[in-house]
């Protein structure tokens, strides 16, 4: 039974590794149109709505190119379902999330809970900044309390450097300039807490970021992996759409002016004292040792809200 649930998977990864080698026909033949291009990497088909689709929504809406990355399928993030039927609706979630910040989204056919720092997945790690010619890399950090975050966290540190190495990946085209590679915030503190080089203010674009994660039904209204019957009747139902948002909205607004009010001195950095005392919500930023290190002036223009 075992080796029956995992067949799909073979006959979905041939069938991902076409779709890549068109992925990277259109990318190499895109032209350069002058547009920032952002990918978020997240260990589920959720973290990087959660803690990057504020920041994206807004470079999408100044005409950027944003791609959020699932690493892995998500396939056992539930308390009550698991499987392909599992991976299949996250997928789409997903999916539906992206489409409403306005951009775009893949998740990796990669079992839940099972990622690891290999050479193969930082070789598809490599390709997948590559193919989307990069700009920004936004990652969790390899500090965190599941394995699938801090493995993700550890491929995108190794691809770091090798996504400038011609002879690395050799059948996808490397980077001429290495981008600069980002950690998305978190709460902990060892081996040192998180640092807020760069703090975004999303107020403009809270609502719609709320609306997106609506889509997000098995992990916000069913509690996801650690769920229950319990949590999941706590919410109102889908029958009461507008209580729904309501019930979701109430949530989002303590998380996100929670980060608004913990990273208010790397605000006032970038918006200035007046401005970012009236900043109600962000999303927060690292950057990466490894990558390249931008000067103040790069900052502004990889980040182009700050006025």
């Amino acid at each position: 039974m075992f080796f029956l649930w995992r067949l799909p998977l073979v006959c979905t990864v041939l069938a991902m590794s076409l779709t890549g080698s068109r992925m990277l026909n259109a990318q190499t033949d895109a032209k350069d149109d002058g547009k920032l291009r952002i990918i978020c990497f997240g260990a589920h088909p959720d973290d990087a709505e959660y803690k990057s689709g504020g920041v994206a929504a807004m470079w999408a809406k100044q005409g950027h190119h944003v791609k959020l990355v699932s690493v892995t399928n998500g396939d056992i993030g539930h308390w009550q379902m698991a499987g392909g039927a599992l991976a299949k609706r996250r997928t789409a979630e997903s999916g539906k999330v992206a489409e409403r910040l306005g951009v775009t989204s893949e998740v990796l056919d990669i079992h839940d809970g099972e990622l690891l720092p290999t050479l193969e997945y930082r070789r598809m790690i490599t390709r997948q900044i590559r193919q989307w010619r990069a700009d920004i890399v936004i990652a969790h950090r390899p500090w965190d309390y599941h394995p699938d975050h801090r493995y993700v966290g550890v491929l995108v540190q190794d691809a770091a450097y090798m996504v400038a190495v011609p002879f690395f990946c050799p059948d996808t085209p490397p980077l001429k300039k290495n981008p600069v590679f980002l950690y998305s915030s978190d709460g902990f503190k060892k081996p040192y807490p998180f640092v807020a080089d760069i703090a975004v203010a999303i107020d403009d674009v809270f609502e719609q970021k709320v609306d997106a994660l609506l889509a997000l039904e098995s992990q916000t209204f069913e509690g996801g992996a650690l769920g229950s019957q319990e949590m999941m009747d706590a919410a109102p139902p889908a029958s009461q759409p507008e209580k729904r948002r309501e019930w979701l909205r109430e949530r989002w607004d303590r998380r996100s002016s929670d980060e608004a009010k913990r990273f208010r001195t790397s605000l006032e950095r970038w918006y200035g004292a007046e401005r970012a005392a009236k900043v109600k919500y962000a999303e927060a930023f690292e950057i990466c040792e490894y990558g390249r290190q931008p000067s103040e002036v790069e900052i502004k223009m990889l980040f182009p809200f700050f006025k």
